[in-house]
């Protein structure tokens, strides 16, 4: 069966960035995803389309179509009041390097990482850690079936219903692989 929308798949990967391994799966615990549904990145989807169990891949995705160009705008100073809990500041939490769960003003969750303390502030990066990166990927595919009508509308794992996923990668807060 050929891998297309509506289909579960199962694919093992290494994903390599800057020649270093950043992500990886194996056969005993592969990535399986509905195809087509808007888990995964589309270019990367887009170059899994038709293939079948054994079949082989490698490609690149370039930063536009892996997790954007860096974005210098996304750096910003937020007030260290916002960091209080019981009014006290939880300086545990800032720390160069920490990557701290924020929610917007929308109500979604969006990860930022502190790179800089100061006095009053904190400067926080809200790129994401592949931003400005190729993604180099290589893979098989392991296995494809077709979804149940129970996995189209709740997600392989409950997923869906548990994130609130609408198909849009940025809203799922999953991380999207």
């Amino acid at each position: 069966m050929k891998i297309a929308d509506e289909k579960v798949v199962s694919i093992i990967y290494t994903l390599t960035v800057d020649g270093e391994v950043r992500d990886h799966t194996t056969v005993e615990n592969p990535l399986e995803f509905i195809f087509g549904l808007g888990y995964l990145l589309p270019k990367f989807e887009a170059n899994l389309l038709d293939k079948e169990p054994g079949d082989k891949f490698a490609f690149v995705l370039s930063a536009e179509d892996g997790y954007g160009k860096y974005d210098p705008q996304a750096i910003v100073e937020l007030p260290k009041n916002i960091f209080e809990i019981d009014g006290k500041i939880r300086e545990d939490l800032l720390v160069v390097g920490n990557s701290i769960p924020m929610m917007t003003r929308d109500g979604r969750v969006m990860p930022g990482k502190v790179v800089e303390l100061l006095e009053q502030t904190v400067k926080m990066d809200f790129n994401h850690e592949l931003a400005g990166k190729d993604l180099n990927f290589t893979g098989e595919v392991i296995a494809v079936r077709d979804a149940t009508d129970k996995e189209l509308t709740e997600g392989l794992h409950g997923e869906r219903a548990a994130q609130g996923c609408s198909g849009d990668c940025s809203s799922c807060g999953s991380g999207c692989h």
